[in-house]
């Protein structure tokens, strides 16, 4: 159920309301707006709760903002001796937990540290192994093409071999090539007694 009233600025009324009318609507809404507002005046005891409560949550934020000073060091004439071993003890008992739980991070730090540069290691061998192979398969590259090389040096022609020179008699008589040793055959070996050249000695021992 709505219901609108709406005054121009001149002090022309507008009004709008659904099937149940207005004068209906505006009774409903001061019947049920007058009864709340009757249970909030005569509910001392829920009154009296919430002030109980925000009593309570204001002494709760007091003692810790106390407490937080007390642990900055802050306002310490206020306490006894016994509160201040109490102090001192919930202050070591932090400064374990801090310590150890920094030891931990530390303990993670390194054990991250020694994993990535166990990986580092394994990858540089790894690439250390490859180079060697690469290596490797270049000198057996290298050896199968001098090999090549050697094996084509050993079947070139006969012609390209250097020929070896004719032999020569210095003792006695010269040995005929050719034709004409074919034709008048071998001939007798005879020794003379005629004197060599000068020029055939020098030759001879040179």
């Amino acid at each position: 159920e709505v219901a609108l009233i709406v005054f121009s600025t001149r002090g022309k009324l507008f009004k709008y309301s659904t099937d149940s009318g207005m004068e209906r609507i505006l009774e409903r809404y001061e019947r049920y707006s007058y009864a709340e507002r009757q249970h909030v005046v005569t509910d001392p005891q829920s009154q009296g709760s919430w002030s109980l409560e925000y009593t309570k949550l204001k002494a709760k934020i007091e003692i810790l903002q106390r407490n937080q000073r007390h642990y900055m060091g802050e306002d310490l004439g206020s306490l006894r001796l016994k509160e201040l071993q109490n102090l001192e003890q919930q202050l070591d008992s932090a400064l374990k937990q801090i310590r150890t739980r920094k030891n931990q991070l530390i303990y993670d730090s390194l054990s991250e540290f020694q994993r990535k540069e166990k990986a580092l290691q394994e990858e540089n061998n790894l690439l250390s192994k490859k180079l060697k192979e690469k290596e490797k398969e270049k000198a057996l590259a290298q050896r199968g093409h001098l090999e090549q090389q050697n094996h084509q040096g050993q079947n070139s022609p006969s012609f390209l071999l250097p020929q070896p020179l004719p032999s020569l008699n210095i003792g006695g008589t010269y040995q005929a090539r050719g034709s004409e040793c074919e034709e008048e055959g071998p001939r007798p070996h005879t020794r003379t007694n005629t004197p060599m050249p000068p020029w055939m000695l020098r030759h001879v021992n040179l």
